[in-house]
C-alpha cells in the first residue's frame, strides 16, 4: 500500500511540474510574442502596395518594408532607407541617388535603369537582383552581398567616388 502512496505522490508531483513548466512557457511566448508588435507599430510598412512615381525625396524611413511593392519611377534622392526590406520589389526607373541604404535587404529587386548615383549600399544584402542599365556613379557598395555574375557587369561601367564615403564605386565592388 505505501508503495502504490509514493508512486501516486510521484505521478501527482511530475504532473504538477510538468503544468508548471507549461504555464510558463505559455506565459513566456505570450510576452516575447507581445514584444515585437510593439517594436512593429513604429515599422512604416508598403508591403504589396502601388507605389508608381511616388516622391520619398528627403524621407527618414530607416526601417521600412517594401516588400513586393511596385515603385517604378518613385523617388527615393536623398533618403535614409537604412534597415530597409526591399524583397521582391520593382524600382525600375527609380530615383535613389544619394540615398542610404545601408544594411539594407534587396532580394529579389529589380534595378533595371534606376538612378543609384552617389548611393551608399553599404553592408546591404542584394542577392537575385538586377542592375540592368543601372546608373552607379559614385555607389558605395562595400561589404555588400551581390551576386558575382552581377558584380562582373556592374564592373564593366563602374566610375567615380562616393561624396559620403570617400569610396570609389569601382573599389566598393572588388573590381579588377
Amino acid at each position: 500500500m505505501q508503495i502504490l502512496n509514493s508512486k501516486v505522490i510521484k505521478t501527482g508531483l511530475l504532473r504538477l511540474v510538468e503544468l508548471i513548466l507549461v504555464l510558463s512557457l505559455a506565459f513566456l511566448w505570450v510576452i516575447l510574442s507581445a514584444t515585437p508588435a510593439y517594436a512593429q507599430d513604429k515599422t512604416v510598412n508598403y508591403s504589396n502596395t502601388d507605389l508608381t512615381n511616388r516622391d520619398f525625396s528627403n524621407a527618414d524611413l530607416v526601417g521600412a518594408v517594401f516588400a513586393a511593392a511596385e515603385m517604378r519611377g518613385t523617388n527615393f534622392q536623398r533618403s535614409n532607407l537604412s534597415n530597409t526590406i526591399f524583397t521582391k520589389g520593382v524600382l525600375l526607373e527609380a530615383n535613389l541617388e544619394g540615398a542610404n541604404l545601408s544594411r539594407t535587404l534587396m532580394d529579389r529587386v529589380t534595378l533595371d535603369s534606376a538612378n543609384l548615383t552617389n548611393a551608399v549600399f553599404k553592408e546591404a544584402i542584394m542577392t537575385r537582383t538586377r542592375f540592368y542599365d543601372t546608373d552607379i556613379t559614385g555607389a558605395d557598395f562595400t561589404d555588400a552581398i551581390i551576386d558575382p555574375y552581377q558584380v562582373s557587369l556592374m564592373c564593366q561601367r563602374a566610375s567615380g567616388v562616393n561624396p559620403v564615403t570617400g569610396v570609389s564605386t569601382r573599389n566598393s565592388l572588388g573590381c579588377r
